[in-house]
């Protein structure tokens, strides 16, 4: 999956976080939820606008930071 297609950063909109195909949800949000214990289908009831690919956009990114940090720390 690419998820450079649907992990955005704009500077203006919330801090520059990375956000979900420009809407002020970020995927700290996304993991957030799911770190409390919300299932996917949880967090797709609750914000009707994203779908499944983002949320597993969301797992993407923050894997693909992790194996970085992994590298750079190595």
């Amino acid at each position: 999956m690419d998820d450079r297609q649907i992990i955005t950063i704009e500077p203006g909109k919330r801090s520059g976080k990375p956000c979900i195909r420009g809407l002020r949800i970020t995927v700290f949000d996304v993991l957030d939820y799911l770190a409390a214990g919300m299932t996917h289908e949880d967090i797709l009831k609750e914000f009707p606008y994203l779908t499944e690919t983002d949320i597993r956009a969301c797992l993407a990114y923050a894997a693909d930071r992790e194996r970085r940090l992994a590298v750079v720390g190595g």
